[in-house]
């Protein structure tokens, strides 16, 4: 076969994992309290693909003819999108990237000063829209940068793009990523220009993820081995560092990462094509957002419904997620959770496939160059 299609729904998480407790998260499911705090969600594409038949969501009834659909669980620790990205595509760390939960030591901070030439504010886990109402007007002032963290292994460096041009943000992060010893070696350090004056901050489209490399081999580099284009779009790129990826794609919005996945469909004659859909993480999870995130929703149905008259014999689609962000939960940070599995594909069955997120990547090549990679985690649900 010549194509796949592999879309992250992000933070879109159908149920606790069994160590979800460990991490705060006990009970959490995101897309089942969200239902119920919603009244009830309105997904007809996702519906007859069989997302009601995953889990009970009130709104979306169990499908009549489901396509394969079921349960991803992570095999490695964590709970941002970097794990979860990575393992989709069979790369499972063994040890979690620290993280910070009292905000980041004297010898980061100092680093980040340095870097930017430039004193530091905030250093504390944060909302990132929070720290720019907090701060911004701070930082505008002093042109101290605005530094926080979370839940999640992230170093998140906040500027004004009038203060600080976006291009010297990037600059900034890049030496920070150079320069962390590796005892500080954070999953990813995360640019955040932002723009507006006093009557309100607002963040840009230019983030950009500066992660650690992929500990180990995964399938997008199988791909390539054997001479099969791996395309990103949004973030996905930026969360391999560029590892086993060809082409990347912008898709700062769902909107962009959207339309830029319906070209691909139109245009692309092979090759994997991996996308992420930021805004039910970054901008409605963190916030609770309930409104927001049901819309997004919405708006992702109605683009499905539009992948699936645009797919041509011989091509996969897979729906999926990599994370959760409960908007029910006490706290505003990702949850550990099951992830969804809806998987297009010519003779398809209606069956259940529950497996570890690996399984995707496995698939993937399966369906792409008909070979296995015993080296690498998962089984091939194709």
């Amino acid at each position: 076969m010549s194509r796949a299609f592999v879309v992250v729904l992000d933070a879109c998480g159908v149920g606790a994992l069994p160590d979800a407790e460990a991490y705060g998260d006990r009970g959490a499911n995101t897309l089942g309290h969200l239902a119920n705090v919603a009244g009830g969600l309105e997904l007809p594409t996702l519906g007859r693909l069989g997302l009601g038949s995953i889990l009970d969501l009130e709104g979306v009834a169990p499908a009549a003819a489901p396509v394969l659909h079921g349960r991803l669980h992570a095999l490695g620790p964590g709970k941002d999108s970097t794990a979860g990205h990575w393992e989709l595509m069979g790369v499972v760390a063994a040890e979690p990237p620290p993280t910070y939960a009292g905000g980041f030591p004297q010898q980061v901070i100092e680093i980040v000063s340095a870097a930017g030439g430039r004193d530091v504010i905030c250093n504390r886990p944060y909302n990132g829209i929070g720290a720019i109402e907090d701060f911004g007007e701070q930082h505008v002032e002093t042109g101290a940068l605005i530094v926080y963290t979370s839940q999640d292994s992230v170093l998140q460096i906040a500027a004004h793009d009038r203060v600080v041009p976006a291009a010297d943000l990037y600059e900034i992060c890049q030496r920070v990523r150079a320069e962390l010893p590796p005892e500080h070696a954070v999953g990813r350090v995360i640019a955040r220009p932002f723009t507006g004056g006093p009557e309100g901050f607002r963040r840009t489209d230019g983030r950009r993820d500066y992660s650690l490399p992929p500990p180990a081999r995964s399938y997008m580099e199988e791909l390539q081995e054997v001479g099969c284009p791996v395309h990103t779009v949004g973030k996905v790129g930026q969360l391999f560092g560029g590892v086993g990826v060809d082409v990347q794609h912008p898709g700062a919005t769902n909107a962009v990462a959207s339309e830029q996945t319906s070209e691909l469909l139109r245009t692309l004659e092979r090759g994997l094509v991996f996308t992420n859909l930021i805004e039910t993480d970054q901008v409605y999870g963190h916030r609770h957002d309930v409104a927001g995130f049901t819309r997004a929703l919405r708006e992702i149905d109605a683009y499905v419904s539009e992948w699936l008259e645009l797919l041509q014999p011989g091509d996969l689609l897979v729906l999926t997620a990599d994370h959760g962000c409960d908007v029910t939960m006490p706290h505003t940070d990702h949850t550990r959770e099951h992830v969804p599995l809806l998987a297009v594909f010519e003779r398809h069955q209606a069956r259940r496939h529950d497996g570890p997120l690996a399984d995707v990547g496995a698939s993937v090549l399966k369906w792409l160059t008909g070979h296995d990679a015993a080296a690498l985690p998962g089984e091939s649900f194709v």
